[in-house]
């Protein structure tokens, strides 16, 4: 998975997690890609800081994804508010594209990302739940880990 700084011809920013480059592309000029503010389509990547890792010059070699334990849609607030209609669509397109680009692993995620980290395991993207101190742990040891409101699927 990379991700990627993206901005709208209205200039507003937002972060999006593609498969490939490639993917990325596709996806933008079939019009799948829209701003979760105004919902243009009109979408360009950002600039984006190099990773850098701290520790060593060794990089990270897995992107793991770490969805928050799943809740009904109605429970995930912003800022004490229920999420708008356009971010709560955006949120749904984003659960979509893990569940057909990563594998499903469960409650097993933090120690198949370490797998795949070490080189005991096929190198891809996997989703599934971690609590927050097993995050912490994966992040602290270089894997890159991401935690996504995991709202209702849109056909739900």
């Amino acid at each position: 998975m990379i991700h990627y700084s993206l901005v709208c011809r209205q200039t507003h920013e937002f972060d999006g997690w593609f498969a490939s480059s490639a993917a990325f592309d596709q996806q933008v000029a079939s019009g799948l890609v829209e701003c979760p503010v105004c919902a243009d389509r009109g979408i360009t990547r950002g600039l984006m800081a190099p990773n850098v890792p701290a520790k060593s010059n060794r990089r990270a070699d897995v992107v793991a994804v770490a969805p928050s334990a799943p809740e009904p849609a109605q429970s995930v607030a912003v800022a004490g508010a229920a999420i708008p209609d356009q971010v709560r669509s955006a949120l749904q397109k984003i659960r979509a594209e893990i569940e057909r680009n990563a594998d499903y692993v469960g409650p097993d995620f933090a120690d198949e990302a370490r797998r795949i980290h070490n080189g005991e395991s096929d190198r891809r993207a996997i989703y599934g739940e971690a609590t927050p101190e097993q995050a912490e742990a994966l992040a602290d040891d270089g894997i890159a880990v991401a935690q996504i409101p995991w709202v209702s699927r849109a056909d739900s």
